[in-house]
């Protein structure tokens, strides 16, 4: 398979569709679950999707060092790569890594107001990445205005982003952290793992709400599963 058809087949276009469309410049998404059933998975694909398009993007860590996420960027590109038989990987690999922009930051310590200066020196320079994806970012920590911030700098930049949420959620619904901010996140997901799949919820999706997507994740490989 070359890299169009990777593209236009990829599983996230079904994820897109499932949601009502893709998310937009200055919309906000956010990825629930329990620790360890496969937020960073997700939102990982989601990051090389547009890395595979030629955008680049900004992933951010608030609870591992980069090279915990570049393992994951790696591992998921392999694995897809793989799957697919995607002619010429190593020399596609090298060209998408080389537009995925990796910060650590310490949310104790670092504001919204300094990330959004970070990435904003980003653009300064002539990188203008298309999204952010931010992995792990606490809500409980958040002064109120953090969300209005970003949202508000994605739209005057053309980005859209991504969140994974720290919170241990256990249920399909919105966790109590998230609900200060519920207005200003356009979707809200949910994972619920099972034994055979890791299933996409969405709790909150161009105007629905608590709906089966009908999308997975394999527990096997973690990516996007096909329908």
């Amino acid at each position: 398979m070359v890299k169009e058809d990777l593209i236009e087949r990829s599983a996230v276009r079904n994820f897109e569709k499932a949601l009502g469309g893709a998310l937009q410049p200055g919309e906000i998404g956010i990825v629930t679950a329990k620790r360890g059933v496969g937020k960073t998975s997700m939102l990982v694909q989601l990051g090389l999707d547009q890395l595979l398009q030629g955008k680049p993007i900004v992933h951010i860590s608030f609870s591992q060092q980069t090279d915990y996420a570049i393992t994951w960027y790696n591992n998921m590109f392999d694995e897809t790569a793989e799957k697919k038989h995607l002619e010429k990987a190593a020399e596609l690999k090298s060209e998408v890594i080389a537009r995925r922009i990796v910060l650590n930051f310490n949310q104790d310590i670092v504001r919204t107001t300094q990330i959004i200066k970070t990435v904003k020196a980003l653009f300064e320079v002539g990188s203008k990445p298309s999204a952010l994806m931010i992995d792990d970012f606490d809500f409980s920590k958040a002064v109120p205005e953090a969300i209005q911030q970003i949202k508000a700098f994605a739209k005057e930049t053309g980005m859209f982003v991504w969140y994974t949420a720290s919170a241990d959620v256990r249920e399909k619904a919105i966790h109590p952290d998230l609900k200060p901010y519920a207005n200003d996140l356009d979707v809200i997901l949910y994972l619920e793992p099972s034994p055979e799949a890791i299933k996409i919820y969405a709790l909150k999706a161009r105007g629905k709400a608590n709906f089966d997507t009908g999308c997975k994740l394999d527990t096997k490989t973690m990516l996007l599963a096909e329908k």
